[in-house]
């Protein structure tokens, strides 16, 4: 008789947003004349720019006609999107990332789950605390995690580094005695918008060469960084290509959310204790596992890249951090503690009256109908905290910003 595999049995709950997705629509269901708004999800609102669109619209054309048809795509993507990806994201940046170090998927989401299928079983994973859930879930569903202690909300076999207001919401190298094989950073942070120098950064990347240690860093808002101190790739950093692998997205860049696209970078000089290459064991997976990212999309993606598309979509990237200068200033004026929104569209903030998380989100749902998530869900540490997304129309921003400030 088949079992179900035990490793997804330890799963406390479903996912996050699938919870906050069943009480929202619970409470719509019961509030049919309430207009709810939602900060919660990170789903973008604004259409697609007119490059893209153009893009979108001519290789659809392609697909009508036998000379310009395209079935199956190449197993790491299309060289069109790999190249400008090198020239004009890497290079810019003065890193040495070679276009068959570029493999182009369906999202960042996807990658940033699947990246832990070429480790070993018994790979020890730090992240940081809060975290995007994804990272954690999946190694859990691997069978690395060890058990889930309820109290704590931790797994046992699982490096948490704290990331709280007192260190900046940055996570600080592990114990000597906790020194993990692979290493979770996301930067500019989901959930707490924080960010990091690059000497800080550089001082990882040293960490993760010192120790045989893989960083998988989760670029998926470098787009959104407006100081100069920061960086937008981890390959700026001296030794990276021996240490890290980078996953980019372009949902939040671009607002290719319901459209997927991003890519992964790994570099050829990132070996194993054994020296085996990792990208090697990245494209084996890919190309098993993965047919590709559609034609269509992918030229969507290079328009991206176009002078056009650049300045569209930085329009857009502005648009929604005009968003989210609204929202913390208006947070601020109604008296909340906030953090973020300077470096990323994600808004950080201590919920009032020592407030759990999943109390203040009934709270805001039941009084002001608005959605944000509670920070619980993304790890102990984010307990008494809430985050709220700039991505929201601005009308229904200001709105959302409005009904908290009256309560």
């Amino acid at each position: 008789m088949i079992h179900a595999n035990a490793d997804y049995l330890k799963l406390p709950g479903s996912y996050l947003f699938s919870t906050i997705g069943k009480k929202v629509a619970a409470f719509s269901a019961a509030n049919p004349d309430k207009k709810i708004i939602r900060l919660g999800i990170g789903d973008v609102t604004q259409p697609l720019c007119p490059a893209v669109i153009d893009a979108i619209h001519k290789a659809t054309d392609e697909m009508a006609h036998a000379e310009t048809f395209r079935g199956y795509t190449p197993d790491l993507g299309y060289e069109f999107l790999r190249n400008t990806i090198a020239d004009k994201v890497y290079k810019k940046l003065g890193a040495d990332i070679a276009s068959d170090e570029i493999f182009i998927s369906d999202g960042a989401k996807s990658d940033s789950g699947n990246i832990q299928e070429i480790f070993a079983a018994d790979t020890k994973v730090a992240v940081c605390d809060p975290v995007y859930p994804v990272y954690v879930d999946t190694n859990v569903m691997a069978g690395r995690t060890g058990n889930y202690d309820e109290a704590t909300g931790l797994w046992s076999n699982v490096v948490y580094m704290p990331c709280t207001a007192e260190n900046g919401y940055a996570p600080e190298l592990p114990a000597a005695d906790q020194t993990p094989d692979l290493i979770y950073l996301c930067f500019p942070n989901n959930p707490t918008g924080a960010t990091i120098t690059k000497a800080q950064l550089q001082d990882w990347v040293d960490y993760a060469n010192k120790n045989g240690a893989v960083i998988v860093y989760d670029a998926a808002y470098e787009a959104y960084i407006s100081e100069d101190d920061v960086p937008h790739s981890i390959y700026e950093c001296q030794g990276a290509r021996t240490c890290a692998i980078e996953i980019r997205s372009f949902s939040k860049n671009a607002g290719f959310t319901g459209t997927r696209l991003g890519f992964t970078v790994v570099p050829h000089d990132l070996k194993d204790a054994d020296g085996v290459e990792i990208r090697s064991l990245w494209a084996r997976r890919h190309g098993t596992k993965f047919n590709g990212a559609p034609y269509i999309i992918q030229r969507a993606g290079e328009a991206v890249y176009s002078e056009e598309g650049q300045r569209q979509t930085n329009e857009q990237i502005a648009y929604y951090m005009n968003n989210a200068k609204y929202i913390m200033e208006g947070l601020k004026e109604a008296g909340y503690t906030v953090s973020g929104g300077v470096n990323a569209p994600y808004i950080w903030l201590k919920t009032p009256d020592k407030m759990t998380s999943w109390e203040f989100f009934d709270f805001l749902l039941n009084e002001a109908n608005v959605v944000g998530t509670p920070g619980s869900g993304f790890g102990p540490s984010g307990e008494h905290h809430f985050r709220l997304t700039a991505f929201g129309s601005f009308e229904n921003t200001v709105e959302a910003i409005d009904r908290i400030k009256k309560l």
